[in-house]
């Protein structure tokens, strides 16, 4: 699992690339809980290629803690398989999902 950060004016985007799993999560953890503050975090998901319940479970907590800051976490460029973990669990109900980054980006605060 690879993390690369982008920073902008209140704005985190974390792209992921490899597997997210119980072995990977922990970085993915780290990045999210450095974005404390942050008023929005993109997660560009187009890269990975593998996500487990202690993943979704990782980005789960992180949108119930920036929702509790008055934040929001956002997942861009969902691939299949992790798409289908999203929408079997119900959780591509409770993220914004858009095609990728820069669509998410460019999307009006709503």
């Amino acid at each position: 699992m690879e993390i690369h950060p982008e920073q902008s004016p209140g704005t985190v985007v974390l792209t992921l690339d490899g597997e997210l799993d119980h072995d990977t999560a922990e970085p993915l953890r780290n990045a999210l809980g450095e974005s404390s503050g942050a008023v929005r975090v993109v997660v560009d998901c187009s890269g990975l290629r593998f996500c487990d319940s202690t993943g979704l479970n990782v980005l789960l907590k992180a949108r119930l803690r920036l929702l509790a800051e008055g934040g929001r976490v956002d997942l861009a460029g969902l691939q299949p398989p992790v798409d289908r973990i999203f929408e079997v669990t119900g959780a591509l109900q409770v993220f914004r999902v858009y095609e990728d980054a820069d669509t998410a980006l460019g999307a009006p605060d709503r």
